[in-house]
């Protein structure tokens, strides 16, 4: 029990620092004297660093349920930076393509008992970081936003389908279009490539 205790300290530590971290990286996007692309661009990278050295402080087999949180401090603090962050960097919107399917793929990963208030926590905030992101002009959220507004994430109909190898059904439009991307990305995007 005392493990359990010290563990959970652990991780609440480990999230405020990456928000401490993030919101770093954000003020110095904002304050930078550099074009608006270079500016974009050296955020972009140093954000998927400070990502990657983050989520790698736990196992996604063993630990799948802090680096949700992970995730979702990553998504609003990148959806919060998206006012300063440049149209004309590329990186921006592979950024978050990446970050959208590491995520889908981490919620794939977590058991079918997900516990409620975290997985309404990651609704809350997919649909927040979607909002600013959309306001900003930034799109790449949709398959992530698809998974978010199932009541778990293995409710989902075409998810299944598409799990058990069925055709998913197509009535559903543009929500079964956006689940069949699964089928096309067979996740190696455990994180962020290289920039």
């Amino acid at each position: 029990m005392a493990e359990q205790g010290s563990a959970h300290t652990h991780s609440s530590a480990t999230i405020t620092a990456l928000r401490e971290k993030l919101q770093e990286l954000a003020i110095a996007l904002k304050n930078s004297a550099e074009s608006p692309t270079q500016s974009s661009s050296q955020y972009c990278q140093d954000f998927c660093q400070t990502l990657v050295e983050y989520a790698g402080r736990w196992r996604m087999e063993k630990d799948p349920l802090p680096l949700v949180e992970v995730y979702t401090v990553a998504l609003l603090s990148y959806a919060q930076a998206s006012p300063c962050l440049s149209s004309q960097c590329e990186n921006v919107p592979l950024v978050l393509e990446r970050l959208s399917l590491s995520c889908v793929e981490l919620l794939l990963s977590l058991p079918e008992h997900f516990p409620g208030a975290l997985w309404e926590e990651f609704q809350s905030s997919v649909q927040s970081a979607q909002s600013q992101l959309q306001e900003n002009g930034i799109t790449q959220l949709s398959l992530l936003s698809t998974v978010a507004q199932e009541t778990g994430v293995w409710t989902n109909g075409t998810l299944h389908s598409l799990l058990s190898n069925e055709s998913p059904q197509t009535e559903k439009g543009e929500r079964s279009f956006n689940m069949l991307h699964l089928k096309l990305y067979p996740f190696p995007y455990i994180l962020l490539g290289t920039m």
